[in-house]
């Protein structure tokens, strides 16, 4: 755990006293190599650069603004008494489901509008995704964030963090190194889904695969979470992102009958 990469010393002008995360870096690094991936994948199969450019730029608008606003429903019921709180992306606080949600909303208004298929589109995506997503997730893993539950002993699986400054992860005592599951889950998920393309047997099938693969992983791992922090539909038992993960499946199902017929 590593929450702050720099501090700016207290005689710079204009700056005070301020941390360059390493959370916010982490991310950003994500949404890049991300949209590298992207860039040249849809250039691969014929989309003009200044198309994946331009949508990516609204993806990445709609996916940040809609995991901060779902972060800030599900934990802070009273965050209207705090509302500049909503734009310290860089501390942390970002739901994954609700940038998805979205993200794809988003995608699908805009290659409506371009009239291109959303599903062609969406399998481009699906990828690079997975990609930026892994990486984001260290950037969980350097904040405490999305931390695991505790242990009374410690094994190869589990990690100890240290107390530092503006960690949020309980310190000094054994946990489920969540953050790294998920990262490595998501990255087998990215290596799984490019060496998938050439069996690809109708449009959508790809990201249909990523959204599944992805909340069969999320659901498994939110028993070994620890941070009640990000909600539950029942407590103890049904947290907020399964309820969303196994919605998500069955909604990949329909859609994975229905999609070919459509063709």
């Amino acid at each position: 755990m590593h929450p702050i990469l720099i501090r700016w010393p207290d005689w710079i002008p204009f700056l005070g006293t301020h941390f360059f995360h390493t959370y916010g870096l982490l991310y950003a690094l994500g949404f890049f190599l991300g949209y590298l991936w992207i860039r040249a994948e849809g250039k691969r199969l014929g989309y003009h650069p200044e198309f994946i450019s331009d949508l990516f730029f609204y993806i990445v608008l709609a996916s940040v603004l809609g995991a901060r606003l779902f972060y800030f429903v599900i934990s802070y019921p009273d965050w209207w008494k705090h509302p500049l709180d909503f734009f310290k992306i860089w501390e942390g606080g970002l739901v994954f489901y609700g940038g998805l949600i979205c993200a794809v909303l988003v995608s699908y208004l805009f290659c409506k509008k371009k009239r291109v298929s959303f599903f062609e589109v969406a399998d481009i995506f699906a990828p690079g995704i997975a990609l930026g997503h892994a990486i984001g997730r260290l950037g969980c893993f350097s904040a405490g964030c999305c931390y695991g539950r505790s242990l009374d002993t410690t094994h190869w699986y589990t990690i100890i963090f240290p107390q530092v400054e503006g960690g949020i992860a309980p310190h000094g005592i054994p946990l489920y190194a969540t953050q790294i599951y998920e990262a490595l889950a998501l990255f087998l998920i990215f290596m799984f889904l490019i060496s998938f393309r050439k069996q690809k047997k109708f449009n959508g099938q790809i990201f249909l695969i990523y959204a599944i693969l992805y909340s069969l992983v999320r659901s498994v791992l939110e028993i070994f979470r620890g941070d009640s922090i990000r909600g539950f539909v029942i407590d103890d038992f049904l947290s907020t992102s399964q309820l969303i993960s196994l919605g998500l499946i069955l909604i990949c199902l329909i859609l994975w009958k229905k999609l070919p017929r459509k063709e």
